[in-house]
């Protein structure tokens, strides 16, 4: 079988070995849990409680604020201690819903709106919506969004994005080994949405006994397959896993919608599946307790709010990490305060022994073209960074820099250690901005 790729790319070191065969571990909260109301792209979400307010595990504490956005809901029983900012993983303040976690995990009763079988395809994307899903593998787009296009009789596939390229991070992996009932089943009920559609899961060749699981699973489905594709990074961007398997191309004005595919990573279509068929809302998901530095490397399943220092402290350390990472190595970020929340999409913390960016000193381009070769968007790095750094801000839009992805393909492979993806994205930050006013 052909296998799905695209053109460029880079081959890091995976560091999956460390913890793809642990399996899951349920892991229960002690302590405040913080919820912060901007958890999602779009409008944050409006907090319903009061400081005062005894909560219940599953009740929501904070409604949608608008269409692009989503609620929260309490993972834990206990009482609303305040309502005030806290600082992100991002490092970031956040205005946030704490709760007084009583460790009795009393729960609200969990029931669909409707018996699945009567459900129409706006019934489910209203459960959805009500569950306050979104997406779990990138940025947080809410999914009920991703499930109105204008025109949903053109969708022609949903992707389960199974790829889980970043390095280090298994917790899609084990997801797949542990639940794949419940994966294929979020993704029949995306499926089901749209009127054309087929399923597609997207796994990479260095997961086979994945792979040979889903193909079992599938071989009686007409309307779901198995799409092998190349162990690459960033395979699992949603521009690449989409020309990967369809051969499609999107650029950064476009939507998936716009080329007939919707994407969700796997957790996302797990919460799709509880919170169609049991009006069960999102409240926890898989993150990986990884790297060199870390004793016991563990994928944890967590409750949302939940302390990320509390997590480290179970799995332990060996040493002293040289750099903490929220996220992979390749599109994570550097975390200086481990008293923050887990959130919708927090994936992974990654303890490093060694810190190789800041070990190495750059140093003067030398026109190798490296950067060219493995750019997945097919730009030339090299000549954006220098647009950044003379501040030619039509230099950098006439070369197409909005439409880099930011993966770090670039700034892994030069051989100059130049900080490229560093320049572009600081730049396209400030674009994007420019656009808003």
């Amino acid at each position: 079988m052909a296998r799905g790729t695209f053109t460029g790319g880079i081959h890091p070191y995976e560091g999956k070995e460390l913890s793809k065969d642990k399996p899951i571990k349920t892991v229960l909260p002690k302590g405040e849990l913080v919820y912060p109301v901007s958890q999602h792209i779009g409008a944050p979400a409006k907090p319903i409680v009061a400081v005062g307010d005894h909560v219940l595990t599953g009740q929501m504490i904070a409604e949608a604020g608008g269409f692009v956005s989503a609620p929260i809901y309490a993972t834990v029983s206990g009482t609303v201690k305040a309502i005030e900012k806290r600082r992100l993983a991002t490092g970031a303040m956040c205005d946030s819903i704490i709760v007084e976690n009583d460790e009795k995990y009393e729960e609200v009763e969990f029931k669909p709106a409707k018996p699945y079988e009567e459900m129409t395809a706006q019934d489910k994307i209203d459960a959805v919506r009500q569950a306050g899903v979104v997406g779990m593998g990138g940025a947080g787009f809410p999914t009920a969004v991703k499930f109105s296009p204008k025109e949903p009789d053109k969708i022609d596939y949903v992707i389960a994005n199974c790829s889980e390229c970043e390095p280090y991070l298994t917790s899609d992996y084990r997801r797949m080994i542990e639940e794949p009932e419940l994966l294929l089943e979020g993704l029949k009920i995306a499926v089901s949405i749209f009127p054309n559609a087929r399923g597609i899961l997207a796994i990479e060749d260095n997961k086979p006994d994945a792979i040979a699981k889903f193909k079992e699973l599938t071989k009686d489905e007409d309307k779901i397959s198995v799409k092998v594709v190349k162990t690459k990074y960033p395979e699992g961007a949603e521009r690449m896993l989409i020309y990967a398997c369809t051969g499609r191309e999107i650029n950064s004005s476009m939507l998936p919608a716009d080329a007939g595919c919707i994407v969700d990573n796997v957790d996302t279509l797990c919460a799709v599946c509880r919170a169609v068929k049991e009006g069960r809302p999102l409240m926890e998901r898989i993150v990986t307790i990884t790297g060199e530095a870390v004793n016991e490397p563990q994928n944890y399943k967590v409750r949302i709010g939940t302390n990320y220092r509390e997590l480290l402290d179970d799995a332990g350390l060996k040493c002293e990490p040289a750099k903490i990472i929220s996220g992979g190595p390749m599109m994570g970020f550097a975390v200086f305060d481990l008293d923050v929340p887990t959130t919708k999409t927090a994936s992974a913390l990654t303890c490093l022994t060694k810190d190789e960016v800041s070990a190495l000193e750059p140093s003067a381009c030398i026109n190798c073209a490296r950067c060219v070769e493995v750019c997945p968007e097919r730009l030339v790095p090299k000549n954006l960074a220098d647009a950044v750094e003379h501040n030619d801000e039509k230099a950098f839009l006439k070369m197409y820099g909005m439409e880099c992805c930011e993966c770090g393909c670039c700034s892994f492979i030069c051989p100059a250690r130049r900080q490229l993806t560093q320049l572009i994205k600081g730049m396209r930050k400030i674009q994007l901005a420019n656009r808003k006013k």
